[in-house]
């Protein structure tokens, strides 16, 4: 089977909590990404989306430039094993209806994120499943 160390995606980076709205944007587009890790010191306390900063900021009138990550992040973090399953990476976004999961190490540092593109791409199991468990309608926030 394989695991998600083989299909992750490495090099994360992630943002500090104290960071404002607009810092969090550039640095998506700078990598081409839609979500950032976010951090307290060597805590990671939280994930910002551009959905976030798009629906919880600038949709409710928060100015990027003086806003901050910690008012818009999510602060329950998803995330799996380095050596847990792809399957079981699967099963995990399709029941917390999830698109990524932060990757931890043994000793609980993050060493990567696994998206359900990456699935998609370098996987050969089907992400039929867990498209359709993450894509069922939920409730507004």
């Amino acid at each position: 089977m394989t695991q998600v160390n083989d299909i992750m995606t490495r090099g994360v980076a992630v943002i500090p909590a104290e960071a404002t709205l607009q810092l969090a944007a550039q640095r998506m587009d700078e990598l081409n990404i839609g979500a950032l890790p976010v951090s307290d010191g060597a805590a990671l306390v939280g994930m910002i989306t551009d959905r976030d900063i798009a629906i919880r900021g600038v949709a409710t009138g928060m100015i990027p430039q003086e806003s901050l990550v910690r008012d818009v992040m999510t602060p329950e973090v998803r995330w799996c094993s380095q050596s847990d399953t792809v399957e079981a990476a699967l099963a995990q976004m399709g029941s917390e209806q999830v698109r990524r999961l932060a990757v931890f190490d043994a000793d609980k540092k993050i060493v990567g994120i696994v998206s359900l593109g990456d699935l998609a791409i370098r996987q050969n199991s089907s992400t039929d499943t867990a498209l359709r468990d993450i894509s069922k309608p939920g409730s507004p926030l």
